[in-house]
């Protein structure tokens, strides 16, 4: 486990776990840390201290080479059975998290779990405290790394098509039950991968990927 730095924050509130995350990288740093050989594909995105659902975010994947890339998607998974915009739009405010004990069943994530893994970069993410009685509903905590170094979430993403067959590439970050300090906080976290687990995760030939 990582040496985590908690702070208050004041924010909207949000009642999901990990309801919004940040990232203040450009994408020349991500590709140094996170030894991306194919670059980044898509605009700059700015520093986003508040990142919320259906936001366009980095995602880092291995491409058809099997070499990793940066790509902007959007955050919430659509629904692979969406058959309007309206509908893909609204499914993915409920599927921003899969969770670790059924990723690998539900409909909505089963898929792409098999076959489209990703690392989510992030700053930091907050989370409002379910499980400290002393602090108000509405407060939500910023977590981070003490050393500000950027966090790898665990994601899963998919690529949908509009009516008009036009592809749209969403994606889902995978939480797990809270440990150590995080505990304390919420019940659940998202679920982080250090540096000696990225190219097994990216593998999409490799489906013993438990934790």
């Amino acid at each position: 486990m990582a040496a985590w730095k908690i702070t208050n924050k004041f924010m909207c509130n949000l009642d999901l776990v990990c309801g919004r995350y940040a990232i203040s990288k450009l994408p020349e740093e991500l590709i140094e840390e996170f030894e991306i050989s194919a670059g980044h594909t898509g605009k700059v995105l700015p520093a986003d201290w508040n990142i919320s659902p259906t936001k366009e975010i980095y995602i880092i994947r291995n491409n058809q080479e099997e070499k990793r890339e940066l790509v902007n998607l959007s955050w919430g998974l659509i629904a692979p059975w969406s058959k309007t915009s309206d509908e893909a739009i609204k499914s993915q405010s409920s599927a921003i998290n899969a969770r670790t004990e059924t990723v690998d069943s539900k409909p909505t994530f089963k898929n792409a779990f098999k076959y489209h893994r990703c690392l989510i970069p992030a700053t930091g993410y907050y989370e409002w405290a379910t499980e400290l009685g002393k602090y108000p509903s509405k407060q939500p905590f910023y977590i981070h790394n003490k050393n500000n170094k950027t966090l790898a979430f665990a994601g899963i993403y998919s690529t949908w098509r509009d009516e008009n067959g036009a592809a749209k590439q969403s994606a889902a970050l995978i939480t797990r039950p809270a440990v150590d300090i995080l505990e304390k906080i919420h019940h659940r976290m998202p679920t982080f991968l250090p540096q000696d687990r990225w190219d097994h995760w990216l593998d999409n030939q490799e489906n013993d990927v438990e934790e």
